[in-house]
């Protein structure tokens, strides 16, 4: 086998991991500068909306002009879309310039993102001409790094908050990439459409239209059960309730976050004995009755031990769901479902803390509740839609009985 997949995979990885690092930095300093600038509590918000919305509007773009535009070609304009804003932060520029900047889609006010930028590394991993097997890996390996390196970034943004390190490290990490992007082959361009008659070249997804619609909608009520309890509010939680000391809770998230991380690396095993679909469904179920048990526990070890047993399972349903996806759709449609499912995930997340506070005047128990709930319907629904449909990657059905 030739090494250009292999050079490319290592390209895409070392990318992910310096984007990661930028934008782990940029999630602890971003809101800290913005304050310290004497920014309103409005202002702020209008930035970080600004930031999302560009997120959202470049997977538009992405889904309906990416592959005419040129994956690299759209990989590249991102990173200096992303330096630009480095620029801006690191130069003193006013903040409404970072918004207007930021409609790019470059920027990230998460840790680990889900935008434009990963929706062309899903395509691009799933492009390389390797094996089935290896893609799978390669996914397990792209989170992992992700996980790592945002959370070495978000160590450095510890450090006291300033607009040139901030901006500095942004800048970089777009130089780094866009000299990175000159490495990548002219052969992960999409495919000339192979349309089935009668369809029209004017949609964004002509074969596999309905069943990513499925995928997006499924998709999108995991993710807003995920929102009722991010990790703040597991924090607030655990605080209230056994009354946890921020030394409890922080050694806790972080043995999490080793958990997760070493089920990222482990989900392709799983994938890969058992099938992607199960791995997404039956990896993620036990996760979830968990995660409804949490508010039951009636004492703080308990409470921990079913984070922790959560943690080691609930991530690994993502290298398997990305995988699925590429491997579902045909290689010329797979820019625009990836940026549809990807879209789907990022919208809904964010309706989740505002419907967990209003929730918790119920019970404190009650975002648990309703997102461990919410989650098993999920994994449910997945299996009954997708569970009979065959991907060109798996095995022939046995036709011998």
């Amino acid at each position: 086998m030739s090494a250009a997949p292999d050079r490319t995979v290592g390209v895409l990885l070392t990318s992910q991991a310096l984007r990661g690092l930028g934008y782990g930095v940029a999630a602890v300093q971003l809101g800290a500068l913005m304050g310290s600038d004497g920014l309103s509590a409005t202002e702020v918000g209008l930035v970080l909306a600004a930031i999302l919305v560009g997120s959202f509007l470049a997977s538009l773009v992405l889904a309906r002009w990416g592959d005419r535009l040129g994956r690299r070609r759209a990989y590249a304009g991102l990173y200096a879309a992303l330096f630009l804003c480095g620029l801006v932060i690191a130069t003193g520029l006013p903040w409404w310039l970072l918004a207007v900047a930021a409609f790019s889609g470059a920027m990230s006010v998460e840790v680990i993102e889900s935008g434009p930028f990963t929706t062309l590394e899903q395509v691009m991993l799933a492009d390389t001409g390797r094996p089935h097997k290896q893609i799978v890996r390669g996914f397990g390996l792209y989170n992992a790094i992700a996980a790592v390196a945002g959370t070495l970034g978000a160590l450095l943004g510890s450090l006291p908050a300033d607009r040139g390190l901030l901006g500095g490290i942004l800048a970089g990490t777009a130089a780094g990439g866009m000299l990175l992007t000159l490495r990548l082959p002219a052969t992960l361009e999409a495919p000339a459409p192979a349309l089935a008659p009668g369809l029209p070249q004017s949609r964004i997804l002509a074969r596999s239209r309905g069943p990513v619609a499925r995928l997006a909608g499924l998709f999108a009520t995991d993710s807003l059960a995920g929102g009722f309890v991010i990790q703040a509010y597991v924090g607030y939680w655990l605080a209230v309730r056994f009354e946890a000391t921020t030394h409890t809770i922080g050694i806790t998230f972080a043995v999490a976050g080793i958990l997760q991380t070493s089920s990222l690396l482990a989900a392709p095993r799983v994938a890969n004995r058992i099938g992607l679909l199960p791995t997404m469904v039956f990896t993620h179920l036990p996760a979830n009755v968990m995660l409804a048990a949490v508010p039951f526990a009636p004492s703080l070890p308990l409470a921990i031990a079913l984070l922790l047993g959560r943690a080691c399972l609930s991530s690994m349903d993502v290298p398997a769901r990305q995988a699925y996806v590429m491997a579902m759709v045909p290689p010329e449609e797979r820019t625009a479902a990836a940026a549809i499912t990807n879209t789907a995930r990022y919208l809904t997340r964010p309706l989740g803390p505002a419907l967990a506070g209003a929730l918790q005047s119920v019970s404190l128990a009650a975002p648990f509740l309703l997102a461990g709930v919410t989650k098993i319907g999920y994994d449910l629904a997945l299996w009954r839609t997708f569970r009979h449909r065959q991907l060109p990657t798996d095995p022939p059905p046995d036709r011998a009985h």
